[in-house]
């Protein structure tokens, strides 16, 4: 299967079980190679693998440009990341009903229950621009809103929901996986994770899929601002546990960021996060 070139590639360091080649690229969006660094971080004596984005040397790499709560690296693309105006544009049932034009797009990504669409209201600062409900698997389409009328963000229907019938969880696979697999214009998908629980294996299954398969992704960390619970791990002991579950598959860890809805954390940060690679693949 020939793979799609992009922009940051990542190899993974072992195989997946899988019947393509084991040299795809992780995360990608066209272009050169990144270089990798890491990064020591004195508080919590640890060793970070750094996404590097283009335009960076590691050895140039400080504090400063390290994004919060991230191993994020900003970079001479990061530009203007305000967001002035959006627009719900469309849903569609299949993916070569999606909108046709170049603008570029950020799939939303994630286990029912996630919290996509309340990501999505406060990525917009918009309320209910996204639909929000209690019932799990709400989205069913592929939903398309237009931001600042120059780009898209793409909510898709989240997976794993326990209540959905075998039949609609087929259907969810085979229609978003073809949005995956023939999406040209697709920037990068925002994997959501939720922090507030340990590692599933539904989220590490999904981003070994889209790993096998070229699509460029960036972990973002939902429900961050969750205290811990009775028996339970604080959400940064969730994300370690995850990243090194991560960490056994790839040699260079995808670009993550920690979030909440409910206080705005990380906000400001992804998208800055998403003007660089939009910037990029732009040019």
């Amino acid at each position: 299967m020939a793979l799609r070139t992009r922009f940051f590639t990542l190899t993974p360091q072992i195989p997946f079980p899988s019947s393509t080649s084991s040299s795809f690229s992780l995360l990608s969006l066209r272009r050169p190679l990144p270089r990798s660094a890491t990064f020591s971080s004195s508080a919590a004596a640890v060793q970070t693998v750094l996404f590097v984005p283009p335009g960076v040397e590691p050895q140039e790499v400080d504090d400063s440009m390290v994004l919060p709560g991230s191993n994020i690296v900003i970079g001479p693309y990061a530009g203007d990341s305000r967001i002035k105006g959006v627009e719900f544009v469309k849903s569609s049932g299949k993916a070569r009903d999606c909108p046709k034009d170049d603008r570029p797009e950020f799939a939303i990504l994630g286990r029912s229950n996630v919290g996509k669409s309340s990501l999505i209201n406060s990525l917009v600062r918009k309320k209910e621009i996204a639909l929000t409900s209690k019932k799990p698997g709400k989205t069913q389409l592929i939903n398309h809103f237009l931001v600042n009328k120059s780009w898209y963000l793409v909510d898709l229907p989240g997976y794993g929901f326990a209540k959905a019938p075998e039949a609609a969880k087929m259907d969810w696979s085979s229609f978003t996986k073809g949005y995956f697999l023939n999406r040209d214009t697709l920037v990068a998908v925002l994997l959501l994770i939720d922090a507030s629980v340990p590692p599933q294996k539904i989220d590490l299954d999904c981003a070994n899929w889209l790993g096998r398969n070229n699509i460029p992704i960036t972990f973002v960390f939902t429900k961050c601002d969750k205290i811990k619970v009775a028996k339970g791990k604080r959400p940064d002991e969730n994300i370690r546990d995850f990243q090194e579950i991560i960490r056994q598959n790839y040699k260079i860890h995808p670009p993550w960021i920690m979030t909440s809805s409910v206080t705005g954390m990380g906000r400001d940060d992804l998208l800055l996060h998403m003007s660089q690679l939009r910037n990029y693949w732009d040019q």
